[in-house]
């Protein structure tokens, strides 16, 4: 697993061809506002968390982020675990995050 400063985190993802943006946050912190693009699966579902992301395509690269990035550095050990060769943790999460923020419509 690789915890990635914003700049790395958002260059890499820029440049990414296969690249997922995951948000593990809740529901409630979603509606906040996300990294456009992001899929949301709330790491706090436990197993319901597990049993989705074994759903996604393991040679996609995951650019995985919550509200601190420590959510998210647990989701990126789990994936690893489970088989995924490429998750990015956000380091900061969203409290540091500079980038674009979409609203929910």
């Amino acid at each position: 697993m690789s915890d990635l400063s914003q700049e790395e985190w958002a260059s890499r993802l820029e440049e990414d061809n296969n690249a997922v943006v995951l948000d593990v946050r809740t529901d409630e912190e979603f509606e906040e506002g996300y990294i456009p693009g992001a899929l949301q699966i709330d790491i706090y579902k436990g197993q319901g968390f597990l049993d989705e992301v074994e759903k996604l395509d393991k040679s996609k690269n995951y650019y995985v982020y919550c509200r601190s990035g420590n959510r998210s550095g647990q989701a990126c050990k789990l994936m690893k675990q489970m088989g995924f060769e490429n998750a990015y943790n956000l380091k900061g999460g969203m409290m540091e995050w500079e980038g674009e923020v979409q609203e929910p419509e």
